[in-house]
């Protein structure tokens, strides 16, 4: 990473720049950790990759810079699902109620959004707010239908006790 960033300060207008910051932002990329470690270095590939695409939009580097953001996001996204469970099993459900809104509102396209509206449903109603717990449901209902996290949404929702 020195190396590369060396270069481009070096060479900032060299036809080899655009593959010296995605080299850069690969060699991040390959640091990333499992979900539940810390997500420093995924956080700095996003970075990377995201500047790789605002500075170079024509590279011929842009789609596989793109396609890995996309699993970045998901990867993040994952991350907040390992920290927001955790909060949910230690019953302090407003700290596990922002990490799950946090996968809904800034990775709505990843795999995660659907337990992660399953998880607020759950968290609501725990702490007895029904009616957040309905709208969730409702989301969640209506984006995937046929989803298994929707169908246990409904039954969390039809159960007695909901705590």
């Amino acid at each position: 990473i020195y190396s590369v960033e060396n270069y481009i300060k070096t060479h900032p207008v060299s036809k080899y720049t655009p593959y010296t910051y995605y080299m850069k932002a690969l060699a991040y990329y390959d640091q990333i950790e499992l979900p539940q470690r810390d997500q420093s270095m995924t956080e700095d590939a996003k970075q990377a990759f995201t500047e790789l695409i605002s500075r170079f939009p024509t590279s011929s580097y842009v789609k596989d810079a793109k396609a890995k953001l996309a699993l970045i996001n998901d990867h993040l996204a994952a991350h907040e699902m390992v920290v927001g469970r955790y909060y949910l099993k230690k019953e302090e459900m407003p700290a596990a109620i922002e990490r799950f809104k946090d996968v809904v509102s800034n990775y709505s396209t990843t795999s995660q959004v659907e337990e992660a509206l399953y998880r607020l449903v759950e968290a609501y109603l725990f702490l007895g707010m029904t009616d957040e717990a309905r709208k969730n449901a409702a989301v969640l209902g209506h984006n995937y239908p046929k989803s298994e996290w929707y169908k246990e949404s409904y039954r969390l929702l039809k159960a007695p006790n909901k705590k």
